[in-house]
C-alpha cells in the first residue's frame, strides 16, 4: 500500500511539470514590456494594450504565424505556443515594436 501511494505522488509531481503557464506581455509607450521571453509549447501569451491607442500584434514566423487584430487600450488578446522555435513578434501599426519569443518543448 505504501508503494502505491508513493507511485501516485510521483506521478502527480511528474504531471505538474506539464501544466501550461500564462505570460502577460504589455504594450506601453509603443513598446513591449518584455523584449525577449522563453516559454514552452502549450503556454499562453496574453498581450495587454496599456497605451491610449490601438495595437495590432502579429508574427509571420515560420514556426507559428498569428495576427491578433487591432485592439484598444485596456483590451487583451492571447495566443498559445504551438511548436518549438523562435517567434519574432511585431505590431502592424508601430513598426519599431518588436520582441522575440523562444518556444521550447
Amino acid at each position: 500500500m505504501k508503494m502505491s501511494l508513493m507511485l501516485v505522488v510521483i506521478m502527480g509531481l511528474a504531471g505538474m511539470e506539464s501544466v501550461a503557464q500564462e505570460y502577460e506581455i504589455g504594450q506601453k509607450n509603443k513598446e513591449f514590456t518584455v523584449k525577449e521571453l522563453t516559454v514552452r509549447v502549450g503556454d499562453k501569451m496574453v498581450f495587454t494594450n496599456q497605451d491610449p491607442f490601438f495595437h495590432n500584434i502579429y508574427s509571420l514566423s515560420e514556426k507559428q504565424s498569428f495576427d491578433l487584430g487591432s485592439y484598444p487600450k485596456g483590451n487583451q488578446r492571447s495566443v498559445v505556443a504551438e511548436k518549438p522555435g523562435t517567434l519574432k513578434v511585431e505590431c502592424a501599426i508601430h513598426p519599431n515594436m518588436q520582441m522575440i519569443i523562444h518556444v521550447e518543448e
